[in-house]
């Protein structure tokens, strides 16, 4: 029940979370004094034991061990009342310098009070800093509030290598992080909701979690938000997204209701974006931005090509939803519009963006571009297609390396975009700047993630743990509700692959050891087709 008349109540947990390191400090007498504390309560009577004072010009700096949304709580006992500084960091750089205030407020004085308790916060975060800017306080605590979704993880994945599980682990965080009112792009940056980055966010949650609520929720929320002709986020391609994003959720959980009241707002879209291709193979955008990934943003050409790509996958899908819906007339529109996008074969230039997509629209095999020098041009956002489009054997080594680099300096959750060159001379996230190193998280990025605006908990970059329950574990989708599932592990260079995929019926559980017939359990709903 609830006690106020139109109250929203929050689907999300709330947990106080230690600090695990005090990365610096001065003129803390004991320094580590927060270190597994779990006070959360101010007292009247309170001993040297239970406080620490410290004077003006203090300042520690806290590792909370792991990236978290939520802000923390600052407890205070007698003796004196004031200002503080806080600044919450990605990284070690970020809270130790400005940060960035776009989206959600990294850097605030604040004033705590006397015998209380200060709560601040609403971002992405691992560290913070907090410099005393009042004559003294007595400080109780310091600890992370975290805020998210406590859901139950249905799918899960275990090989043999120890990277690719941590790897599955840490996307599979990033996306749960991201799962906020709404799913988000990133929780410092932008915290909103984007149709094409929602889809490598989408795969992960069909894959993972039993509750999948907050796909629909998202989808809804953007197209309520966007009249047609109007295009979602205002970006042509992210409108295609939203097609291809409710197929994916339809076939996971044949949720033919759902469907049945995106009819309207479907057929109409479908209907909008058949005009722009005509019977010689032409694609017409009309002028407006064909975005895919901001590295391939400059290029007009590589952006056409990609984006034939992609309107020949949604194109593709909208047959699929238009057919279940009995709606005819447009899944032949759809499937000749199809026809048409085949009749062009672009040049991918080299980008594997557009390689990926040309591949994966099925228009052109282009592996052989996403193959070549196999870890450069990935990002993480479209990094998830280019391992799709690609043989297994081959997206296995770019994970290990590009997804791995990211962990091995020092990344809880995977990053808004990276390149490999970055790491050349750069310290860890979680390790101060080093005089003669490059700054990991300050000195690169371009666009829109330019320095410490560069979010290091996106989702979009969460797709590896996707791919590896789709094509390692070896789960696909051939029929509304997973009521025909085709499974095929794929153990490449494993010795064994085990995991689960969860589905309306309940999970499949899946078990391949080298040399031997794999074991897969399903519900007894479900077709399962093993090859």
């Amino acid at each position: 029940m609830t006690l106020y008349k139109q109250a929203i109540r929050d689907d999300r947990v709330r947990e106080y979370v230690p600090a695990v390191r005090t990365v610096l400090s001065e003129g803390f007498s004991k320094p580590d004094f927060f270190i597994g504390r779990q006070a959360i309560q101010s007292l009247n009577t309170l001993t040297d034991a239970d406080q620490i004072n410290v004077k003006k010009g203090a300042y520690i700096l806290l590792d909370f061990g792991m990236e978290l949304h939520g802000g923390i709580r600052i407890v205070t006992g007698g003796g004196g009342r004031g200002k503080v500084r806080v600044r919450f960091g990605e990284s070690v750089s970020e809270a130790m310098q400005t940060p960035n205030q776009d989206h959600s407020i990294h850097d605030a004085e604040l004033e705590v009070p006397m015998m209380g308790m200060m709560e601040y916060g609403c971002t992405g975060f691992r560290f913070v800093r907090i410099d005393i800017l009042a004559d003294q306080l007595n400080l109780i605590n310091v600890i992370a509030v975290a805020l998210y979704r406590d859901l139950e993880r249905a799918g899960s994945f275990e090989s043999s290598d120890p990277l690719l599980n941590k790897i599955w682990e840490t996307g599979v965080y990033t996306v749960q992080m991201n799962m906020q009112d709404y799913i988000y792009d990133g929780i410092k940056r932008d915290r909103l909701v984007w149709l094409g980055d929602l889809n490598p966010e989408i795969r992960v949650i069909l894959a993972t979690f039993a509750d999948a609520s907050l796909i629909p929720k998202s989808l809804d929320f953007l197209r309520d938000h966007t009249p047609l002709p109007h295009y979602m986020n205002g970006i042509i391609t992210y409108s295609a997204w939203w097609v291809v994003n409710q197929y994916d959720y339809f076939m996971h959980t044949g949720n033919l209701e759902y469907l049945k009241s995106q009819k309207d707002y479907l057929v109409e879209l479908v209907r909008h974006f058949s005009e722009m291709v005509t019977e010689d193979g032409k694609f017409d955008t009309k002028g407006n931005w064909c975005f895919l990934d901001w590295p391939t943003n400059d290029n007009k050409d590589v952006q056409q090509a990609g984006g034939r790509g992609l309107f020949a996958m949604m194109f593709e899908r909208a047959a699929v939803l238009c057919d279940a819906l009995g709606e005819y007339d447009i899944m032949k529109l759809s499937l000749e519009r199809l026809d048409w996008l085949k009749k062009v074969v672009p040049d991918s230039l080299g980008y594997k963006t557009a390689a990926a997509m040309l591949t994966l629209g099925g228009i052109s095999d282009c592996s052989k571009v996403l193959t070549t020098d196999a870890t450069r041009g990935v990002s993480t956002f479209f990094g998830y297609y280019m391992l799709l489009a690609q043989p297994e054997a081959s997206a296995l080594n770019v994970i290990r390396k590009y997804w791995g680099a990211m962990l091995s300096h020092g990344a809880t959750t995977f990053w808004e975009d990276f390149d490999l060159d970055w790491i050349a001379n750069s310290n860890r996230i979680d390790e101060p700047p080093i005089p003669g190193k490059k700054d990991l998280h300050a000195d690169f990025g371009k666009y829109c993630y330019i320095g410490l605006r560069h979010s290091l908990c996106h989702g979009w970059a969460g797709g590896p743990a996707a791919w590896l329950s789709e094509k390692i574990l070896g789960v696909r989708i051939v029929e509304p509700a997973c009521r025909k599932v085709v499974v095929k592990p794929n153990l490449v260079d494993l010795d064994f692959v085990r995991g689960s995929y969860p589905t309306p019926y309940g999970k499949i559980e899946i078990e391949a050891v080298k040399g031997k017939k794999p074991v897969v359990k399903a519900p007894k709903e479900i077709t399962c087709i093993t090859e």
